[in-house]
Parts: structure tokens; sequence; C-alpha cells
């Protein structure tokens, strides 16, 4: 991916390509900033694949250079947190980033989001 907008509403959300895809853009959200699920699948052109970016968050542990502590849901909440080797590590990975969560869930989120549908123009 080279960080323009993905224009292909037909590509299949069940491909490898797509989870690769969304590592690409994964590996784009800047230390200290985090992005949504729907956020990333509504980038690549496909609104409504929000949970298979879930899936691929899930299938990229072990993979260093993808930070998918980095995405949450849409509202803040460290939803994926089960997924990491700890129920901690994901809050322990965003502090590190600087990023305050409280409750499981992203303080000041509207100054921590990052939409990459705006920024990746």
């Amino acid at each position: 991916m080279t960080g323009k907008r993905k224009t292909k509403e037909t590509q299949s959300a069940k491909g490898s390509d797509f989870f690769s895809d969304v590592y690409d853009v994964v590996r784009l959200i800047p230390k200290g900033r985090v992005t949504s699920y729907g956020a990333i699948a509504g980038y690549l052109g496909t609104r409504m694949s929000a949970r298979m970016v879930g899936w691929a968050m899930n299938a990229c542990h072990g993979m260093k250079d993808v930070p998918a502590h980095r995405v949450v849901n849409s509202a803040g909440l460290l939803t994926g947190k089960f997924h990491f080797k700890t129920p901690t590590t994901m809050q322990r990975m965003l502090k590190k980033d600087g990023v305050k969560v409280v409750k499981d869930k992203v303080q000041e989120f509207d100054k921590r989001y990052w939409d990459p549908r705006k920024e990746l123009l």
C-alpha cells in the first residue's frame, strides 16, 4: 500500500490481500494515536468489514511491526485486549505510546483518534 486511498469497492474482504492491506494501514498509525476497526475498513473501501479487520488484528499477533494495540472500537474501548498475551498488555502498550486508558477506554479519544480516510489522502 502506498498510502493512497483504495477505491476498489469490489475487493474481497475475505482474501488474504485484505489482511495485508489492513496491516499496511495499521503500520501507519502514529505513536500516541489510535484508530478503529471501522475506520480501517472504510479506508479500504469495505465499510461493512470492520469485523474482518478485527480478525486480521487477531491473526497478526507475533508480527512485531504491526502495532495492533493501536486499534480499538469506535467508542475507544479496548475490545481486543483479550487477544493479547495478557488482558493488560494492550493497555500497557498504549500507555508506553503515551495514550491514557481508564477502565479499558482511551481517554481524550477524540484527540487521539487517527482517521486514515483523512490522514492518508
